[in-house]
């Protein structure tokens, strides 16, 4: 449909732009994403058999790895549910980190953080749309369970069929059998 090949690229330009901004000057969004960074790290420490690296720099690097190619794949209707998928997941920390209106006492400042914030929700929203469109195909869940559905009922009129020759059979031994006996 025209709408999706003019929204996907739409949707995904402020973050093929945004990673690749962050991947030339990343030292500008480590001081936002230290705390998140620390907090997702101590959760994954608890909770992994392994320590998850605490380096800042490298997960600013890394999310913006993810923004270009998922954003890119986005724009380019490839893998598009697994794309927006992928950046659903990242732009929340982004979010958190760059935007957090609540720490600031200046109006000025606040207004322009939580706008900033809000945006990147209504991105967010956009993109949980962009990873459920089926794009009018039917979903996994429903074509498998109508296999299934049809596969039972083959086997319901398999079981049928298997019955009616088992009685055919077993009708044509008796009469075999009474006449042996006569």
């Amino acid at each position: 449909m025209l709408v999706r090949r003019i929204a996907r690229p739409l949707l995904a330009s402020s973050f093929v732009y945004g990673g690749i901004d962050t991947l030339r000057n990343p030292q500008s969004r480590v001081p936002g994403a230290a705390p998140v960074v620390e907090q997702i790290a101590a959760k994954a420490d608890e909770q992994l058999p392994v320590q998850v690296p605490r380096d800042v720099e490298q997960w600013v690097k890394i999310d913006a790895g993810v923004k270009v190619a998922a954003g890119s794949l986005l724009a380019l209707g490839k893998l598009p549910r697994l794309s927006a998928l992928a950046l659903s997941a990242s732009i929340v920390p982004t979010t958190l980190a760059g935007h957090r209106f609540w720490e600031h006492d200046d109006p000025k400042e606040r207004f322009g953080q939580l706008s900033h914030f809000l945006k990147n929700l209504g991105l967010l929203g956009g993109l949980l749309i962009a990873a459920v469109d089926t794009e009018g195909r039917p979903s996994v869940g429903y074509r498998a369970r109508r296999a299934a559905t049809k596969a039972a009922d083959a086997t319901e009129k398999n079981l049928e069929k298997a019955q009616k020759r088992a009685a055919r059979a077993q009708r044509k031994a008796e009469k075999k059998y009474k006449k042996a006996s006569r």
